[in-house]
Formats: C-alpha cells, sequence, structure tokens
C-alpha cells in the first residue's frame, strides 16, 4: 500500500532551514518525502545583486512567484524584469538565471516536480559558508541532475553601474557544448524578449 499524504498547515516562518546558495535562508515548506515525491517547495531569501549560474534540470519543471523584490531572470536567451507578484515558469531542459537587482533580499516561492533537490541544498549548506561558491555549485549539480553551463546573471548581463563580480566562473568542460551535455531550446516562439 503506497504512503498516503498528510495535510497540514505550517505559519509563517516555519519549515526546515538551510542557507541557500545565494545568500539567504531556504525554508522547506513542502519536501518529497511529504508528497510522496511529487514536488518540493521552499520559500528561499535572496541577497542583493546575487543568483545562481546558468544552468538547467534535467529531472525537475521548476516554478517562482516573486513574494518580495525586484528580481529579473533569464530564461534560454530572454532577460526579463520580475517584479514582485511575477510568475515564472521554467520546464525541464531549460536553461536558466536569475538575480536579485533589488537593493534589499528578495523572497521568491519555487515549486519543483518531482522532488529531489533538497539534498542539493543541504549539502551546499554544510559544504560551503559562502554564498555564490560556484565551484560547489557545479560540484553538486550533477547529483541533482543539473548542470551548469554559464555564469550568474551578474556577470553575464551585468546592469548600468552595477560592478561585475568575478566569481571565478568556469564551463563544466572547456570545449562545453550545451547541445553535447542535453541542452536544447524548446521548439515554439519566443515571447516577450527584453535585455
Amino acid at each position: 500500500m503506497p504512503n498516503q499524504m498528510r495535510p497540514f498547515i505550517l505559519e509563517p516562518g516555519a519549515g526546515i532551514s538551510v542557507r541557500n546558495p545565494v545568500g539567504g535562508q531556504l525554508v522547506f515548506k513542502l519536501r518529497g518525502d511529504q508528497s510522496n515525491g511529487a514536488m518540493t517547495v521552499f520559500e528561499t531569501v535572496v541577497a542583493p545583486n546575487e543568483g545562481p549560474p546558468l544552468h538547467f534540470h534535467l529531472l525537475h519543471d521548476e516554478w517562482l512567484y516573486v513574494l518580495e523584490g525586484e528580481m529579473r531572470f533569464r530564461l534560454m536567451d530572454d532577460v526579463v524584469p520580475a517584479p514582485a507578484a511575477s510568475f515564472v515558469f521554467i520546464p525541464r531542459g531549460v536553461a536558466h538565471a536569475w538575480q536579485n537587482v533589488g537593493r534589499e533580499p528578495a523572497v521568491l516561492l519555487a515549486m519543483m516536480a518531482p522532488s529531489g533537490l533538497e539534498q542539493f541544498f543541504e549539502r551546499y549548506a554544510k559544504l560551503t559558508e559562502q554564498a555564490g561558491n560556484l565551484d560547489t555549485f557545479r560540484a553538486l549539480a550533477p547529483e541533482a541532475g543539473m548542470t551548469a553551463i554559464g555564469p550568474p546573471l551578474a556577470q553575464s548581463h551585468p546592469t548600468h553601474g552595477q560592478p561585475v563580480p568575478d566569481a571565478g566562473w568556469r564551463p563544466p568542460r572547456p570545449d562545453c557544448n550545451p547541445a553535447e551535455i542535453g541542452w536544447a531550446r524548446p521548439a515554439g516562439p519566443r515571447n516577450g524578449r527584453r535585455t
């Protein structure tokens, strides 16, 4: 007999908390063991100017909702602003990155289906004290079905007046070809391109 999911309610701030790779706390609201592996949901605080390297997920679809702050997202080649109340859907296989472009911490609600990224965030928090440690991100990504293929958005697309941080980005291999590592542009038109 399969496990039966149980309903529950969490008060604000409740959940299992770890330090996230982008300079803030990550609070798990729903974990895979609570959803029979269907999904993971977490709330994450993003420090100003921070965000992950350009990457894609082989196994997970991702939904992000900006609860607070001023974000911008890169989806494939498009970079678009995402103020509070913006919603982003990222199917598996789509290269993406995001950045807090505001002066205050931003807050995102993230949903991943199926579950399975909990261990990535927990291991990252145990292995490094430093936010934005790209070597640790790259080392842990393959175990979680992710591939880092480019630098963070602050490096690849700096905003006016924003210093370009030297995060020591190196591609996974010197001859990295996104097509060889499973990255492909989905079919269909590109909408809303802004850079």
